[in-house]
């Protein structure tokens, strides 16, 4: 049985996923808030109202401009402080200027930082969420598994069908297929990965069908 529900947004003129992770207890997690528009927050926050949530974590895979549009608003709006990858603090600190140079400028968050690492656990209720390091589309890329339901919150390491682009700051092919090959294939095949963009996948199909793998 899943303790855990997981609800997908698409957000931005980037087209990124935003999840919120919630259990029956009222609890959620927003994970990459990618909300740029006010109709889209409105949309975030509908959701919460609509299913009785708080929000207790913001969690960000990774701090590429389309996964932190809406993260101030998520502090403004709930009180909640952002959990990163200290790798990403220097991603975090650029997206403004990625925003000017795609004509999305926005208001960047500016509120305190919570730093996960490699093999951390984070808790909704008594249900673990591992945090897993995989670098190489960003530099402290993480993905959050949850092993007791086969879930991966996989950010933009691993699509359906795809790898994360390297081209950007902090991007490199090589680390990126290491990270793929050493921190998501050893998860189970059945594991489903909800990605940063485009729809879900799973860790057998990817190993069977990634053209990059």
């Amino acid at each position: 049985t899943r303790m855990i529900h997981i609800k997908a947004f698409t957000f931005s003129p980037i087209s990124e996923n935003t999840y919120v992770l919630y259990n029956d207890a009222g609890k959620a997690i927003i994970v990459d808030p990618g909300c740029y528009f006010p109709a889209e927050e409105e949309t975030l926050k509908n959701c919460l109202i609509d299913n009785g949530l708080t929000p207790v974590y913001l969690l960000n895979t990774h701090c590429h401009l389309d996964h932190v549009f809406g993260n101030k608003w998520v502090h403004e709006t709930y009180g909640l402080a952002l959990h990163l990858h200290p790798n990403e603090e220097a991603m975090l600190a650029l997206a403004p200027v990625s925003g000017e140079r795609w004509g999305l400028p926005f208001q960047n968050y500016a509120g305190p930082l919570h730093f996960l690492n490699d093999g951390d656990t984070v808790l909704l209720g008594d249900t673990e969420i591992h945090v897993i390091l995989a670098p190489g589309h960003s530099p402290g890329s993480i993905c959050f598994y949850i092993p007791s339901q086969g879930d991966l919150m996989g950010g933009d390491v691993l699509f359906r069908g795809s790898i994360g682009r390297t081209d950007l700051p902090g991007g490199d092919t090589e680390t990126l297929l290491t990270s793929i090959r050493e921190k998501l294939w050893v998860l189970p095949d059945e594991t489903v990965v909800y990605s940063g963009h485009g729809i879900k996948t799973t860790i057998g199909y990817e190993k069977r069908n990634n053209p990059f793998l």
